[in-house]
């Protein structure tokens, strides 16, 4: 399983409803910080893909669910489950750190 994209227009159907938790890489593409998790988050979502899915929102393009989060500095990672957020991670990690704080939240 892949990374997908999720915009503001599919963001209730991608994540709120789905049916199992939803990471949401909120970033941009002059992000530094935000292209060096990428690879990270794309093999995470390979080795965790039947716990949890991961979407990634560009909030250039798609400003509305940033707002509704308070997401303010990227990369951000929140982690919705049961359609609201249940944990934040601000800022950039190494791919383990990013997975042992999924596997501790889910």
């Amino acid at each position: 399983m892949a990374t997908q994209a999720t915009t503001d227009a599919s963001f209730d159907a991608d994540v709120l409803q789905a049916d199992k938790p939803v990471l949401v890489d909120f970033w941009a593409e002059w992000c530094g910080p935000c292209r060096m998790i990428a690879p990270a988050l794309e093999e995470l979502a390979a080795e965790l893909g039947d716990k949890v899915s991961i979407v990634k929102l560009d909030i250039d393009e798609n400003p509305d669910a940033p707002t509704k989060y308070g997401v303010r500095g990227i990369p951000t990672m929140i982690l919705f489950k049961n359609g609201q957020p249940a944990a934040t991670q601000v800022g950039a990690m190494p791919k383990n750190g990013i997975k042992q704080w999924i596997e501790r939240e889910l």
